[in-house]
């Protein structure tokens, strides 16, 4: 009995620290619009993995595995590169409320995926969590005038899908390194990737304001270094369908964030969605 309570306490606080991930996530919106210089969503995005995954990767000073280096790459390509990209065409080109709406169809894609690659088997509960979540979400931030726009749509599916796969083989490949190495490479390689595309499609920043300089120095050190780092520990740790259920907690936090700071209201419909998707995050976490 025990050795029960202690496991279930170690993974209350497995679950605990991988939560403060997306809740971080949750204010890169407000923190955006707020804090950034605008119309730069591609060079914000490269800002904010590159100079804190080069950080990690002088601290820790530690090399790869040669068979891990195409590994390494694909999983920055997945976690980073590629779904930060799509995120932020989906974000130019649909509402917000929609791009949440579709992203929120990872949980689902991870259960599928998990089935499939890693022989996860799951209780009833878990698929009403992925579909109790998804509903929540729309509830919460789906407008009734949201524009629909097939590219910005698929950006945002296809996103959600790469974070997906790259949950997955996260799990399914155990990194012989330690959390701060496999993180830093990630970052990296996910920059990298941004960054030619940031050069060509997007005007250099001339002037930076102390404003600036804080939100970005927040979005990376908390957004990308702190909050993957719990990310990929969670991952390590935790069942794959609990990892990605927590992040509909991300629009639940850039809500109240709205409605704190920027004076925003809720409707009964966003109340309900809260309220479910808050409920979903907790069956999926059973």
């Amino acid at each position: 009995m025990p050795a029960t309570k202690a496991a279930k306490r170690t993974t209350l606080r497995d679950t605990l620290l991988t939560g403060i991930a997306p809740c971080i996530w949750g204010s890169t919106y407000i923190v955006t619009t707020q804090m950034l210089p605008p119309n730069h969503p591609l060079t914000a995005a490269a800002i904010r993995v590159l100079p804190v995954g080069f950080l990690l990767l002088a601290l820790t000073r530690a090399m790869p595995p040669r068979e891990w280096w195409g590994r390494l790459i694909l999983l920055g390509l997945l976690n980073i590169g590629v779904f930060q990209s799509l995120l932020f065409i989906a974000a130019y080109r649909v509402p917000g409320g929609v791009a949440a709406t579709v992203g929120a169809i990872q949980p689902l894609v991870v259960v599928v995926l998990s089935w499939a690659a890693l022989n996860a088997t799951y209780t009833r509960q878990t698929w009403l969590a992925a579909i109790g979540g998804m509903i929540g979400v729309g509830l919460l931030v789906m407008g009734p005038g949201a524009r629909l726009d097939a590219l910005g749509i698929a950006a945002a599916f296809f996103g959600a899908v790469a974070s997906a796969i790259g949950i997955v083989l996260t799990k399914r490949w155990k990194p012989p390194l330690t959390l701060a190495s496999f993180t830093g490479w990630q970052l990296v390689f996910g920059g990298v990737f941004i960054l030619p595309f940031a050069i060509a499609l997007e005007e250099p920043i001339h002037t930076l304001t102390l404003n600036n300089i804080i939100g970005f120095a927040f979005l990376s050190i908390a957004g990308s270094g702190l909050g993957y780092a719990l990310w990929f520990r969670g991952i390590s740790r935790l069942q794959t369908s609990a990892v990605s259920i927590l992040t509909l907690l991300s629009p639940v936090v850039a809500s109240l964030l709205g409605y704190l700071i920027l004076q925003q209201s809720f409707t009964v419909p966003q109340l309900f969605g809260v309220g479910l998707v808050l409920a979903s995050v907790w069956l999926g976490q059973r």
